[in-house]
């Protein structure tokens, strides 16, 4: 038999097998079907497998398809091998194990040599795609495409297949028995009806938005069993989802244990076959493996069809563009129904998250709305801004800077005193113990939506499946593994059962823990140099002639410090993403739940720091360690220590954390999201564009769906999109209590987010592999614990932030007729300008006009003509010690009314757990019922034998004698069962 020069570089053990079988798919015969590739020229073939949707013959149904690069030869040769491995494909695993490679070693003889590398993925990939069709999947290769070098390989799960996944990874089908659902009844009914009436404007016109009066009962697959099952319509009975996620379970399992081919001789070759020996004894190359060396370069299943344009024929697909991934139909509910059954449970929950939390923003953004508007309507009556914005309290203040600053009167201040008290009022303590219960409240009405949907969709008792995914390791892992166990080899230890320690692990681990102390620093360096910013800035415009350009200071300077904040963050969000993929790699998890997990730890713990670091300094920090003129903090023993405006920091906390989550939400979470796909696809685009006029013939084909599919951009995960409404239900919650505004703003940036995302996954992503999923994972825990920690942060915002607490010690300790009068005068200290440091008075005292003895600041201390002058005063720890007392107090309160909420709340609403008991009972219905009906048979069949046999013993000795097979003829009689 001929070899090919052009795989000369093969080992001599590999070569010879896989030479002979794909010489043995030539000799079979292809010269028989010129005739119809002859005639598959005359008419047009696309058409009948809907461009790409079925194979060649219109039959079968594409469930997942393989991608991987080539050298391409002529058009005419192309041709010739779409039609041959067409037809290979059709005749199925019975002929030929590996389809359509034949040809491709014809034409290699013609052909100039390659690089082995190639022909080692080419190789692979024929081994690979022969295992697969050895595990009962058939295949279909595609070389004639519009897309330059580019091959796909279509594969169809056919039904015996299918049975025997569905079986393995106990997939819960619907079978025959139906029974009715539990309804309400009475005035429940009647509210039900009412409220059905009133959503049906909103509600999508989809078939599964009825409410269900029947349902059917689900029960693992079972071959043995397939008689309970309706399997009146096999076609329809695996839907897509299902069956490309059986196929990628195939995928993942079947293994190649091809080693790396090089032109080596001797000592290198044997080391080769050692190194294969080995690979095949611990080493398991599936598709993981496989997509991440390159062999194949993409891998995904295909979408329903098109979602626009004329004559597209009606799928899932465009009825999810049409009433699910539109702006047109931002009012209705989201189909979640037809989502699931179109990409998947896991996928399924998040939007079913997501609309929830959107539900529910709904109360809180009203309750937002009106502490708001309270805060409007009293800012009037509101003494102690009153008070400030007074001209008659001739209140001069200390200089705000060293030198460059003057003194200034405290009425010019009075827009910021105003607008703080719009955030800063009694109903703010109100709005933040109801966010807190709001959140727990949350949590729980989600638990129940999450019960409501896994029964719904069949996911109770799912916990087997899990485990199993569980315990499939990553790719990268065998790999480490492999190389951890021929260096054990080569130094001759026992390597069996190999797996990565701690000790493996620990420079992963340590690079880890650097790299995350790392980026916390880098993001407190990036902060403090912000606030050098600030105070620099401060004191340059302080130096302003004008007096409206100085009283426009503060404003100025924290306006542009928060949008270069605001910038900061969103790059570093981007950094630290990648940077903590790349930490999460460099630890090797063992399997992709654990890889997850662990890339959303880190991921958020960075982004959370990145956030809400200039958040928690304004909050927190600013203004707490200042000093007292005459005795300033300085950094660099230069730049004096920030001070909060006479109203308070929790103005300008507000408008931190408002232009921080607007800006995010507009700029990262919007127009990146459209526009980076987009930018994505236009560069995509012109690529092809060069390309195909390069190849004119290609470009007036019609592309086929997989064509289509391939261009779009693969699913990356959904740790993005559960990131970036993790860090908004933060700036929601945890600092609720200075910007109430938060929730409405939430809200209507989640409304555009819900259909963004839907038409981003509808439109511009590959169809992504359906995984089954019973709840949202690690991200209820992070839910959770931001909702534990917002009550502990607004409680210290409300106490050290807001001037809420001195204001209650002033109204019930030292006002004199029981009003806020005399509350600004109160929390003012004293200064003598006298005691002003060398070279710290202001260099233009007499800019009011007079000369200034006395000035204040805020701050609780001894006035000068004391005994111990500038001391802490009396004042001062009685308001910190309130301050303390109403933390502990509003923690533990908000604590236990939210654990009360928690505890009041069944987290499986009853109605659910009535019809799930009622599902096991009639499943032990239905098995008893088969169980007496084979006893039944059993017993029907015993005695028709008993019958048969007292009949033969009746005959008479003679007949017997005569007849003597007539015994053994009735005993073994064939009974119907």
């Amino acid at each position: 038999m001929r070899v090919n020069k052009k795989y000369s570089c093969l080992p001599a053990e590999e070569k010879g097998i896989h030479i002979i079988n794909i010489r043995a798919i030539e000799d079979i015969g292809y010269d028989q079907h010129e005739s119809t590739l002859l005639n598959s020229l005359s008419k047009n073939p696309d058409a009948d497998c809907k461009y790409g949707l079925y194979f060649r013959d219109g039959k079968r149904k594409v469930d997942y398809i393989l991608v991987y690069h080539y050298k391409k030869s002529s058009a005419g040769r192309t041709l010739t091998r779409r039609a041959q491995h067409n037809d290979a494909g059709a005749r199925g695993a019975k002929q030929d194990p590996l389809p359509g490679k034949g040809v491709q070693m014809e034409m290699g003889e013609s052909e100039p040599h390659t690089d082995c590398h190639e022909d080692d993925k080419r190789f692979r990939r024929e081994e690979y795609e022969g295992n697969l069709v050895e595990a009962g999947l058939e295949l279909e290769h595609d070389e004639d495409t519009k897309i330059h070098g580019v091959g796909f390989v279509k594969i169809h799960a056919p039904w015996n297949v299918l049975c025997r996944e569905a079986e393995f990874l106990k997939l819960k089908m619907p079978t025959k028995k139906m029974y009715q659902i539990n309804q309400t009844h009475g005035l429940l009914k009647k509210i039900n009806s009412v409220l059905q009436k009133i959503t049906e404007p909103i509600q999508p016109k989809v078939a599964e938005r009825k409410p269900q009066t029947v349902k059917r009962l689900s029960y693992p697959f079972s071959r043995e069993k397939q008689h309970l099952f309706d399997l009146s319509d096999r076609d329809s009975f695996f839907d897509s989802k299902t069956r490309s996620t059986i196929v990628y379970e195939i995928l993942k399992r079947t293994t190649c244990t091809k080693a790396k081919y090089s032109m080596g001789k001797g000592e290198g070759r044997k080391k080769e076959t050692a190194l294969l020996n080995k690979r095949r004894k611990c080493g398991k190359y599936g598709i993981t493996s496989l997509l991440a060396n390159g062999v194949y370069s993409a891998a995904y299943p295909l979408h329903d069809g098109d979602y626009e344009g004329e004559n597209v024929e009606p799928n899932d697909r465009k009825l999810l563009c049409e009433e699910w991934a539109s702006y047109g139909v931002f009012y209705k509910y989201q189909p979640i129904d037809l989502v699931r059954k179109y990409f998947g449970e896991k996928i399924g929950l998040y939007f079913a998250w997501l609309g929830v939390y959107t539900q529910m923003l709904i109360p809180a953004s009203i309750v937002g709305i009106i502490v708001f508007l309270y805060g409007c309507a009293t800012v009037d009556e509101n003494i102690p801004s009153m008070e400030m914005c007074d001209q008659r309290n001739n209140i001069t203040m200390c200089p705000l800077c060293d030198r460059t600053c003057s003194y200034w009167k405290m009425s010019s201040a009075c827009a910021t005193a105003r607008a703080s008290h719009l955030f800063d009022n009694p109903a703010t303590v109100f709005f933040s113990v109801f966010m807190a219960l709001w959140a727990a409240t949350f949590m729980e009405h989600w638990k129940r939506k999450q019960m409501r949907l896994n029964y719904r969709w069949d996911l109770t008792g799912f916990e087997e499946e899990e485990e199993a995914v569980k315990a499939h390791p990553r790719a990268e892992y065998e790999a480490k593994v492999l190389e951890k166990s021929l260096r054990k080899e080569h130094k001759h230890k026992e390597t069996d059962k190999e797996k990565l320690t701690w000790k493996d692990r620990f420079p992963a681990y340590l690079t880890n823990f650097v790299g995350i102390i790392f980026m916390v620093g880098l993001t407190f360096a990036i902060v403090f140099g912000v606030i050098i910013y600030r105070i620099s800035t401060a004191a340059a415009l302080a130096i302003s002639a004008t007096p409206s350009g100085r009283s426009s200071v503060r404003v100025t300077v924290t306006a542009t410090a928060v949008i270069i904040n605001l910038v900061v963050i969103i790059f570093l969000d981007e950094v630290y993403g990648c940077i903590a993929r790349w930490l999460t790699q460099i630890e090797v998890p063992k399997t992709d739940k654990n890889f997850e997990e662990r890339l959303i730890f880190k991921a958020f713990l960075l982004k959370f720091v990145n956030a809400y670091t200039p958040i928690f300094y304004v909050a927190f920090f600013k203004g707490r360690f200042v000093g007292r003129p005459g005795d300033y903090v300085y950094i660099f023993h230069s730049f004096r220590m920030e001070e909060c405006a006479p109203g308070g920091c929790l103005m300008e906390l507000c408008i931190q954390l408002s232009i921080i989550m607007l800006g995010k939400q507009l700029i990262q979470n919007n127009l990146f999201e459209i526009g980076i796909p987009k930018m994505k696809k236009f560069i995509r685009y012109m690529k092809l564009k060069r390309r195909r006029s390069l190849d004119h013939e290609e470009h007036m084909k019609k592309k086929q769906r997989y064509e289509v599919d391939y261009n779009l951009e693969p699913f990356s995960g959904l740790t993005p999109e559960y990131m970036e409404m993790i860090i908004q239900f933060g700036f929601v919650t945890l600092f609720v209590a200075s910007f109430p505004l938060a929730p409405l703003f939430a809200l209507l940036n989640n409304i555009i987010e819900i259909r963004l995302d839907a038409k981003k996954f509808v439109t511009e992503l590959r169809r992504p592999v359906a995984v089954r999923a019973k709840d949202i994972g690690i991200w209820y825990n992070i839910l959770r614990g931001i909702g534990k920690l917002a009550v502990i942060i607004n409680a210290f915002v409300i106490s050290f932030t807001s001037d809420f607490i001195p204001r209650l010690v002033y109204l019930y300790m030292y006002s004199e007729n029981g009003t806020m009068h005399g509350f600004v005068n109160h929390t003012l200290s004293s200064f003598n300008v006298s005691d002003f440091q060398a070279g710290t008075a202001p260099n233009d005292p007499m800019e009011l006009g007079y000369e200034v003895q006395i000035c204040r600041y805020k701050d609780y201390r001894e006035p000068p003509w004391s005994e111990n002058k500038y001391d802490i005063s009396k004042d001062f720890w009685a308001v910190l010690a309130a301050r303390l007392a109403f933390v502990i107090v509003f923690q533990n309160l908000v604590m236990f009314m939210s654990d009360f909420v928690d505890w009041i709340i069944p987290d499986i609403p009853k109605d659910i757990s009535q019809q799930i008991h009622k599902e096991k009972v009639l499943m032990v219905e239905v098995f008893m019922r088969e169980e007496q009906g084979k006893l039944q048979m059993l017993e029907t069949w015993k005695d028709k034998d008993k019958k048969k046999g007292e009949n033969c013993n009746n005959h008479s000795p003679r007949l017997s004698l005569s007849h003597s097979g007539s015994l053994s003829s009735c005993h073994s009689y064939p009974v119907d069962v």
